[in-house]
């Protein structure tokens, strides 16, 4: 059975897949993180649409029959020149602000992502759909993915990393916090326990993970390329150092 496949800078898009092996156990998949050139997020908009189109292309070549663009900065460099360049279905993850921003409450939504997927035009124009834009406001955080493609996932860990970049909000009353990079779902603990140490309100956490698989299963049956029974098999492939990087994946699909 022809594999999906899953594309991320590194390690993050693991939890997308994590959500389609409970969501969609019947298919085989076939991860690919470009470690080698990870993080993204601090890359230039040539460079990261280069890098995308490359690992796409090395999906390709093991016979995928679907993809899933696991990583925000990618999508929202390139998601539509991808389309344009391969012939068989893509799917892509974007962050949840939508939901987000339907929470109830006066209070800010936090969305948090590299610094690319921030500057981006594409996230800002899906931030300008939003009833009140106003209310999102918008948190690079560099550092962040460099400590999770090390291994650290403790609560604790990224409690500097976290201060340098939300300080400025200390005490604010913040109804939400989106997960704009796939990464970030590893280390929801982290925020939380930030969140309940300087903010104000629930800061409930949102991903687009189970949407984005949502999507994909909708994409597979519509094209009928789904497989109907059969169990999970996962192929990880990777640009960095797969002797490292393996048990560290194998151990996020797993969590």
């Amino acid at each position: 059975m022809r594999p999906v496949g899953f594309f991320d800078s590194g390690l993050g898009g693991a939890s997308v897949l994590r959500e389609a092996l409970h969501l969609l156990p019947n298919e085989n998949y076939l991860y690919y993180g470009d470690d080698a050139n990870a993080p993204y997020g601090d890359r230039s908009y040539t460079d990261i649409a280069f890098l995308t189109e490359k690992s796409v292309s090395a999906m390709a070549d093991f016979g995928i029959k679907a993809a899933v663009i696991a990583c925000n900065t990618a999508t929202a460099t390139c998601i539509d020149a991808l389309r344009g360049a391969f012939p068989f279905p893509i799917v892509s993850i974007e962050p949840a602000i939508k939901p987000a921003c339907e929470t109830e409450g006066s209070g800010r939504v936090l969305m948090l992502s590299t610094a690319a997927t921030a500057s981006l035009p594409r996230y800002k124009h899906l931030l300008s759909t939003m009833k009140d834009p106003s209310r999102v406001v918008s948190v690079p955080c560099p550092g962040l993915v460099e400590r999770i493609e090390r291994g650290c996932f403790a609560a604790d860990a990224f409690d500097d990393i976290l201060e340098k970049h939300l300080s400025f909000l200390e005490g604010e009353t913040i109804d939400a916090i989106v997960m704009g990079c796939t990464h970030y779902v590893f280390i929801k603990k982290a925020f939380a326990r930030y969140a309940s140490l300087h903010f104000r309100g629930k800061a409930e956490l949102f991903d687009g993970n189970a949407a984005t698989v949502r999507q994909l299963g909708r994409v597979l049956k519509a094209n009928n390329i789904e497989n109907p029974c059969g169990s999970a098999h996962v192929e990880y492939r990777t640009s960095g150092d797969k002797a490292r990087l393996d048990p560290i994946f194998r151990s996020l699909i797993a969590r």
